[in-house]
């Protein structure tokens, strides 16, 4: 059955939504446009939390974004690969939805998932488009673009989304993951993201997006396909 969304947005595990693109996706909803999650894995190799404690707080967080939907393809964290078997998952969803932007992460990341997940995204948005691959019940659906957010490596982005109004809400739905993040009362193993540090390098980095648009805050994405306006004057 189709639910037509306007954005989709797939992560690897259920907090890189939240960290790379959570500003945008709250924007957007705010502007009209419906979006989902796509959760690619329970991230159930990470550190901290449990598959139970994470999915309720990708609920939570998906309920503070204003997420029309959010799914798990339950892939196995770690192992996944982008072959047939999860190019057609991750196709099922593309054409189930019909988004007209696609938001992945990135191709290249300090995490092996997230460079898997990204070009396993990109490669499905393509197939999702040819006719001869059938999904039943399901037709033919190719996003007219997939930007890929950004996460540990700084790449340089190619284009930078104004989230000045939504910042708070992001880091609000940040925070609903609380078994990843600081928490001094927490007796798990410390880990890169559960340092007091990290939650405010997140807001520097969009602070220093910002600055390049004049804005407080923003967020960076990488395309490759080249970016056009009709309007000149929507460019900040």
């Amino acid at each position: 059955m189709v639910q037509k969304l306007h954005i989709l947005a797939f992560g690897a595990h259920p907090d890189d939504v939240e960290l790379g693109a959570a500003g945008t996706l709250i924007s957007h909803q705010k502007m009209g446009y419906a979006f989902g999650i796509v959760d690619l894995t329970l991230g159930e190799l990470g550190t901290r939390g449990t598959v139970t404690q994470r999915l309720k707080e990708a609920k939570e967080a998906a309920q503070i974004m204003g997420a029309s939907v959010r799914e798990n393809l339950k892939f196995k964290d770690g192992f996944f690969c982008n072959d047939e078997t999860h190019q057609m998952a991750v196709v099922e969803v593309i054409r189930k939805y019909q988004p007209e932007i696609v938001i992945c992460n990135a191709t290249e990341d300090r995490h092996p998932d997230h460079g898997r997940a990204g070009e396993l995204v990109e490669e499905a948005c393509f197939l999702a488009g040819l006719e001869k691959i059938k999904t039943p019940g399901l037709k033919p659906w190719r996003p007219n673009q997939i930007l890929h957010y950004i996460q540990f490596r700084d790449l340089k982005p190619t284009i930078l989304v104004d989230i000045s109004s939504a910042m708070n809400a992001k880091m609000k739905a940040i925070k609903a993951h609380r078994s990843q993040f600081y928490d001094p009362k927490s007796k798990e193993t410390a880990t890169l993201i559960s340092q007091p540090e990290f939650l405010q390098n997140v807001k520097n980095r969009a602070a220093y997006y910002g600055q390049y648009i004049h804005v407080k805050y923003a967020e960076g994405f990488v395309s490759k396909k080249l970016l056009g306006v009709e309007d000149l004057f929507q460019i900040l």
